[in-house]
């Protein structure tokens, strides 16, 4: 059986990051694909890409990929653009919207938030109708199998890991590395099955989690005196969204 990692929303934070490719190599896997969100929050977003560059056979765009390289009027936006040169700026505009594969029969679809958009979110407690949309073919999405839906969706965006199954498809945000929202550790899947292939055999999605130092996450943004330094503290050590109102 063949084995892959999804990981996504490293967000710059490069412990994390480091944390999660020494798991994911101790485990012998060397097909790494990323959904994207590899800057900004963070301090280390530069390092991040090149880290993912190197790493990663596929990667896709998310939403902080796209705006970061775009004018902003935010004093905290700017100081994480600058972070970046102009090779990594089209680096990260010249990523792809989704990628798809088949596994064990099954085909398999990745992509950052939605099959429509970088910036709808799609969390695992909405609607049925919402989180079924989310096999939907799109203008947006590869479509490699023509008029063909996928069988297994794999996201990230939301920072919350879970796998939930209706009537046959598959629906599975692989959390993140550098931000998790759930518990305080980095987050990451394994896809398990036969790759590339047509033919059916058995398939499997595991949720891993990945400790990491988040004492040196948490110095190292200081050091460099990044902006927004109270509400990254509050997300890597309470995994509490910083949106949140109590």
């Amino acid at each position: 059986m063949d084995r892959l990692a999804i990981i996504s929303d490293i967000h710059g934070n490069l412990p994390a990051l480091e944390s999660v490719l020494s798991d994911i190599k101790e485990r012998g896997i060397d097909r790494i694909i990323c959904l994207g969100d590899l800057v900004g929050k963070g301090p280390h977003s530069r390092e991040a890409i090149e880290l993912i560059r190197q790493s990663c056979e596929t990667v896709v765009m998310g939403n902080w990929d796209d705006f970061i390289t775009k004018p902003t009027e935010f004093e905290a936006l700017k100081w994480h653009q600058a972070q970046l040169t102009d090779e990594h700026n089209h680096y990260l505009q010249d990523l792809p919207f989704s990628v798809e594969f088949m596994m064990s029969g099954k085909l398999v679809r990745a992509f950052h938030a939605s099959p429509r958009s970088l910036y709808e979110r799609i969390q695992p407690w909405d609607a049925m109708e919402k989180r079924l949309s989310m096999f939907d073919n799109s203008m947006q999405t590869e479509n490699s199998k023509g008029k063909r839906q996928p069988d297994v969706v794999c996201y990230g965006d939301v920072h919350n890991a879970y796998v939930q199954n209706f009537a046959g498809k598959t629906l599975c945000n692989v959390g993140s590395v550098g931000n998790p929202l759930e518990i305080t550790q980095a987050s990451y899947a394994i896809l398990e099955g036969k790759y590339d292939s047509e033919e059916a055999a058995s398939f499997s999605i595991q949720l891993v989690r990945v400790p990491y130092d988040i004492d040196l996450a948490i110095r190292l943004a200081q050091e460099l005196e990044m902006p927004d330094l109270d509400p990254y503290i509050q997300e890597l050590t309470t995994a509490r969204y910083r949106g949140l109102k109590v």
